[in-house]
């Protein structure tokens, strides 16, 4: 059987062009920085988001880490969503490797921290309390169901940290899709960080890696970092190549994925028993069950897939359907079919 995978858009898989360019792809050692795939990969991802310079790395999480280890030092503490995926979904990276002490501030429903929220939480000059150093945002913020953070959000916090003397770091996973649903350039968006991580391997369709981008002396610092931790990948250029179709193809076609978001979300509307959050403004639909549906998520996800549809469930009650380049008109009428008879 076929399937229709909205379990989320890191199931993706490359494109048979991307897989025709890693077959043929120009490599080299990139630990001595001379795989001249990945390096070209590293300028375009830096110009795209107008810094000085970025660094392949095989995950956003080890971007993420990457950034916090380049940023702080042991002891000193990092404000974080206490719904971002930093905080929530990274395995304690931060303090187990280190030695970062987090500052959860509450994420907002738009995705937002309060900018009063940000201020009162940096630590005043007393021997008492940790150091701030770092302010992280997200966006798009997966948690809050994909929402975005707007260019001029997002200044008001750089102005914050500037005028206390701390970087900003924005974990933009999916910073495309808020290009995309904003019609912003991505440019504008990151502008005030001085480090942003983006995925390659969600929406933008490579099946392996992310970026890190911020001045040429943070990636200096961030390289050593990486091969601190495991990620110097030598001829990595096979998978850079898919990373180039990704920037050069993919991050232009992301407002379908949104749009099949905003269809599965009105058809969803539909279907007894699911109480649907607002209208998606990227990717990602999440809704609840009612009480009156007596099936279990997991009986749910099975059920569903014997109709040719793989989801997950984001909570007790609760789903997140995420679509991607895989997800076509078809399999949106599949999926809303298939939650009908489930739930009937």
């Amino acid at each position: 059987m076929e399937y229709t995978d909205l379990r989320s858009d890191t199931v993706t898989k490359p494109t048979p062009e991307m897989l025709e360019a890693m077959a043929t792809a120009e490599v080299g050692d990139d630990v001595y920085m001379d795989d001249p795939t990945v390096n070209a990969l590293q300028l375009k991802a830096a110009e795209m988001l107008g810094k000085e310079d970025s660094l392949f790395v095989p995950s956003g999480t080890m971007g993420n880490l990457l950034a916090l280890l380049s940023h702080c030092q042991r002891g000193d503490e990092a404000i974080v969503g206490d719904c971002s995926h930093i905080y929530v979904n990274e395995a304690g990276g931060m303090s187990a490797l280190g030695g970062i002490h987090p500052h959860p501030v509450k994420n907002q429903t738009d995705g937002t921290l309060a900018l009063d929220d940000i201020r009162n939480a940096i630590q005043t000059e007393d021997v008492h309390h940790t150091i701030t150093r770092l302010i992280c945002l997200e966006n798009t913020q997966n948690i809050c169901g994909g929402v975005v953070l707007s260019p001029e959000y997002t200044q008001e916090v750089g102005k914050i940290a500037r005028n206390n003397n701390l970087s900003l770091h924005i974990d933009g996973a999916r910073i495309f899709n808020a290009s995309a649903a904003l019609n912003v350039d991505v440019k504008e968006l990151v502008a005030p960080a001085d480090s942003v991580m983006f995925c390659l391997s969600k929406g933008l369709v490579a099946p392996v890696g992310s970026m890190l981008v911020g001045s040429q002396k943070f990636i200096k610092r961030a390289r050593h970092l990486r091969k601190m931790l495991g990620g110097g990948m030598r001829q990595v250029g096979v998978l850079a190549a898919a990373g180039l179709i990704s920037l050069e193809k993919m991050t232009g076609r992301l407002g379908q994925d949104h749009a099949r978001a905003r269809i599965l979300h009105e058809g969803l509307k539909q279907v007894r028993g699911l109480k649907l959050d607002a209208s998606p403004a990227s990717n990602m639909v999440y809704f609840d069950l009612l009480d009156e549906v007596k099936l279990s998520v997991n009986q749910i996800v099975d059920e569903i897939k014997k109709h040719g549809v793989l989801v997950d469930w984001a909570g007790p009650r609760r789903f997140r359907l995420v679509t991607h380049y895989w997800v076509d008109d078809v399999g949106v009428k599949k999926t809303l079919e298939a939650f009908a008879k489930v739930l009937r």
